[in-house]
């Protein structure tokens, strides 16, 4: 042990923070990144700046309610905290920031995925993302999309009439499955997977292999900015995916990972590395996502906002989520994006993102994962018929007044540790607790069940190919 005397001196926008000179007693260590270290925050780097009685470092803290540090400590390491969160390893000088007799290696070269593929100026996570795509009618939406999404693997999933024709414009690399492909690959589980309704999407989350999914509509477009640039609604899912969330505590800033944005005065240091990020929900522009009785009431309202905000739901919040422009981590929570059993033979439709978007909440809340709402938008070209939507919606509109509250309480156990764990649990409460609602609850309750069984068979082995054209 031996004194060190910190003075430090960091610009931060056009606010500088005061020279802070204190003197501390730190322990000679070694700060390694590697993968998701790269994104310590304050509460990890000034736990490992305060020793122990017996004069070695700490160990990197447990991810749940840590001592709270020293003032000496937070005194000496604030000033780069943020340096250090915001993903500048390749030009941190350690020297500047500490003395000689202070060993700290930032290996730039092993920073995180974020940190590297945000200086790179093409696609991202190429090899990594899938756009799944469900569909009854030629995909010509995709030209307008080719810039951005010519790079990726498609999976379209077909609805309806199989022998229906779908056509793709060329140049883009996919495999399309209609309903034969689905009994095919899944035989009695099939039964699962929702027909006549774009909750088939959740087919083409099954087959992929790749860590992250992309889903849109096939009448939404690329939408422009307020300076009238074309917006890369896929770029910014991605970056809302490799940046941290922060349920735990509501920053007024809202996502303090984006440029120009931090931590405001009075949030917890604890609390700053924030969560994984599972869950990206983008917006519309144009056409807004209403329900048939406001739909009704506004035929002619259109979303002309451009909000240029992204922020984390709140632990225990619920949200209407919207499939029509989403992405997520698959390896994350993909086997809780279930869209349920809707559409044909049915009594319901139109809740089939949003029950997905309720269960997954609840499964991030238990697991610690992050759910993020706001950019990207899109361009949502098309109204659907608001006499032919309150037909669907019909009988939710009632039966989400239990719904809700039912997944407002609900909890899980401890012993649940997997997605899959927390899904069959929830499935369970559902039978229980909502079945009096209906007897369709009973039914989506088994088929909750048999989907985690055809995602647990069918990515345990080698992938099993479409008739669909590959291109």
């Amino acid at each position: 042990m031996e004194d060190v005397e910190g003075k430090y001196t960091v610009m931060k926008g056009l606010a500088a923070y005061s020279q802070i000179t204190s003197r501390v007693r730190v322990t000679k260590f070694t700060l390694t990144l590697t993968g998701s270290s790269a994104h310590l925050g304050s509460r990890q780097i000034t736990r490992l700046l305060t020793p122990l009685k017996t004069g070695h470092a700490r160990p990197d803290p447990k991810p749940t309610r840590p001592h709270p540090p020293t003032r000496a400590s937070l005194l000496c390491i604030t000033p780069y905290i943020n340096l250090i969160r915001k993903r500048s390893l390749s030009s941190l000088s350690p020297n500047s920031l500490l003395s000689d007799q202070s060993q700290i290696s930032l290996l730039s070269q092993q920073s995180t995925m974020a940190s590297s593929r945000s200086s790179s100026s093409g696609p991202q996570l190429t090899d990594e993302l899938d756009i799944v795509i469900p569909t009854i009618r030629n995909l010509d939406f995709l030209e307008m999309w080719r810039p951005f999404f010519e790079p990726y693997h498609l999976i379209i999933v077909q609805d309806g009439d199989p022998t229906k024709t779908i056509n793709v414009p060329e140049g883009f690399d996919y495999e399309l499955y209609n309903r034969n492909d689905i009994n095919r690959i899944l035989g009695p589980k099939a039964s699962c997977i929702s027909f006549k309704d774009s909750a088939c999407r959740c087919f083409g989350y099954m087959v992929s292999k790749k860590k992250y999914i992309f889903t849109i509509d096939d009448d939404c477009f690329v939408a422009k900015d307020p300076s009238g640039k074309d917006i890369n609604a896929l770029e910014q899912h991605i970056k809302n995916l490799l940046c941290p969330s922060t349920p735990f505590f509501f920053n007024t800033l809202y996502d303090p990972f984006r440029e120009g944005a931090d931590f405001v005065r009075g949030y917890p240091f604890s609390l700053r590395e924030g969560v994984p990020t599972a869950v990206s929900h983008g917006l519309w522009l144009n056409i807004p996502d209403y329900d048939a009785p406001t739909q009704l009431v506004k035929p002619r309202e259109r979303n002309t906002r451009y909000v240029d905000v992204v922020l984390t739901i709140p632990k225990g919040t619920l949200f209407p989520m919207c499939g029509m422009n989403l992405a997520f981590d698959r390896d994350l929570i993909g086997p809780a994006m279930y869209f349920g059993l809707m559409g044909d033979g049915q009594p319901i439709g139109r809740y089939d993102d949003m029950w997905a978007g309720w269960c997954v909440k609840v499964i991030c809340d238990h697991l610690g994962l992050g759910v993020k709402t706001g950019l990207p938008y899109i361009w949502h070209s098309k109204a659907s018929n608001p006499f032919v939507n309150l037909k669907k919606e019909y009988k939710g509109i009632f039966w989400q007044e239990e719904i809700i509250p039912f997944f407002q309480s609900a909890t899980l156990s401890k012993e649940s540790t997997t997605v899959q764990q927390c899904y069959v649990e929830l499935a369970k409460q559902v039978k229980e607790k909502l079945s009096k609602v209906d007897p369709y609850f009973d039914k989506l309750a088994d088929a909750m069940v048999t989907w985690i069984d055809a995602w647990d068979e069918l990515n345990s082995g080698a992938p099993k190919a479409p008739n669909g054209k590959n291109a």
